[in-house]
C-alpha cells in the first residue's frame, strides 16, 4: 500500500476544492451605465446569502457592509446579481479589504486588468 505525503494529501484536497468551487460570474457588461445598480439598504437573495447568521440586509453606504456584500456576491452571485450589486470603481477601491477564494480573486484581477487597465493583487 502506497503512502501519501502530507504535501500530496494537501495538493489533492486543493484540487478537489477547486473542482467543486463555482466559477466566478463576471458579466461583460458590468460597466454598462444603463444597468440599474443597488443603493441604500439592500437584502441579498437567498442563493447568495444561504449560510451563516440570518443577516441578509446591508447598508451599502457603510464601507464594511459594502465589502461584505461584494464578498458574497462575487463568490455566490450569478451575472444578474453581479451587474446589480457591483460597481467596478467600488470593487477597485475595496479590493485590498475583500476576502475572496483564490479562483474568484484571480478571475476578477484578470477582468480588472483587461477591462479597466488596473492591476490588483490576486490572492
Amino acid at each position: 500500500m502506497a503512502r501519501c505525503s502530507e504535501a500530496d494529501d494537501m495538493n489533492d484536497r486543493e484540487r478537489r476544492g477547486r473542482a467543486t468551487a463555482n466559477p466566478a460570474s463576471i458579466p461583460d457588461d458590468l460597466d454598462n451605465p444603463a444597468i440599474e445598480k443597488a443603493t441604500g439598504i439592500v437584502e441579498l437573495p437567498f442563493h447568495i446569502r444561504w449560510s451563516g447568521p440570518s443577516r441578509r440586509t446591508y447598508d451599502l453606504s457603510d464601507r464594511q457592509q459594502l465589502a461584505r456584500v461584494y464578498e458574497q456576491v462575487l463568490q455566490e452571485g450569478i451575472d444578474d446579481d453581479v451587474r446589480y450589486f457591483v460597481r467596478s470603481e467600488d470593487l477597485i477601491d475595496l479590493w485590498d479589504e475583500l476576502v475572496l477564494p483564490p479562483h474568484v480573486s484571480r478571475a476578477w484581477a484578470k477582468w480588472l486588468k483587461d477591462h479597466r487597465g488596473v492591476t490588483v493583487e490576486s490572492r
